[in-house]
């Protein structure tokens, strides 16, 4: 009768090779490949990080086979990029689109050339929806206690069952291992398809946090701390509407901004061509001053 560790050892090593099917190599950039899954029939999902050109990329499937795609679009802000491959290239991976739990065994599978790799760790934290430093939304945070090996990024974690949990990454939390979760990669890939990109709104200021005079604390209630404006973009949407350099940025629409994860999470795609009421403290006085939400460039 087989022990405890024989049934784990071989149902680990069938879920990883049930996710390998559908784990690519992607091949575009200098050195090793990264990885990559296939999440849709014809669509490989990877990490906008490492791949570094948008057409002509090779493609390393099961069994040593290749194929050509090209970038249907990207999003820095999630570090996420959709490649179209020509021709059939198999079957897309089984999805699974539970939050994930703490203590949750899981694989982080790879394949950095023809042969797939993995690493057993677990979920060592989660929490909820976060935002990266480039604007892009996560709708969960899932960081990992897992070996980060050549080609982890674009990679899937997966579960007991073989079953895809999200794309791994190392670029999102200073190198850290996270996953991006199946719903957002569902999301940002609706997108990309639809539009090659993900709209966010855009203000073109640079801020810097500062704390309010107790006089302007006391009209505002619990808020504390604010936004000075210490850079405008020439033309940009904030300056157009009459923002200007020293200006203290204390609400933008109904929310209080305190920090730049505030400014952010106002500015989301359905707020672009908007008007928002920009509620600033200049010359000691607090105003409102209407801005018209741009649409943020796109970023490589």
């Amino acid at each position: 009768m087989a022990t405890i560790l024989e049934t784990l050892s071989t149902d680990l090593a069938a879920a990883a090779d049930a996710a390998g099917r559908a784990t690519v190599a992607v091949h575009a950039r200098r050195r090793i490949p990264a990885s990559g899954v296939l999440w849709r029939p014809g669509l490989v999902v990877a990490t906008h990080h490492t791949v570094h050109k948008d057409d002509d990329v090779r493609i390393t499937l099961e069994g040593g086979r290749t194929a050509r795609g090209s970038v249907t679009g990207r999003d820095p802000g999630t570090d996420l990029v959709v490649l179209r491959l020509d021709g059939d290239a198999g079957t897309p991976a089984t999805v699974h689109r539970d939050p994930l739990r703490v203590g949750q065994l899981a694989l982080a599978v790879g394949r950095p050339g023809d042969a797939i790799t993995a690493a057993l760790g677990v979920v060592s934290a989660v929490g909820p929806a976060w935002r990266t430093w480039h604007g892009g939304e996560i709708d969960q945070f899932v960081r990992l206690d897992v070996s980060v090996y050549d080609g982890f990024s674009g990679g899937p974690l997966v579960d007991a069952a073989g079953r895809v949990l999200g794309i791994n990454t190392s670029a999102l939390a200073r190198a850290a291992a996270v996953t991006i979760p199946a719903a957002t990669v569902d999301r940002v890939v609706d997108q990309l398809l639809a539009g090659g990109r993900v709209r966010r709104g855009y203000l073109g200021i640079g801020t810097q946090q500062v704390r309010l005079p107790d006089a302007v604390r006391t009209q505002l209630g619990e808020q504390q701390m604010a936004l000075m404006l210490v850079a405008i973009e020439p033309g940009a949407p904030a300056e157009q509407g009459g923002l200007l350099l020293g200006d203290v940025l204390v609400a933008l629409g109904d929310r209080a901004t305190e920090d730049v994860d505030d400014v952010l999470a106002a500015l989301g795609g359905d707020t672009v061509g908007q008007q928002l009421d920009a509620r600033v403290l200049r010359a000691g006085e607090l105003r409102t001053v209407p801005v018209t939400i741009g649409d943020a460039p796109a970023r490589r």
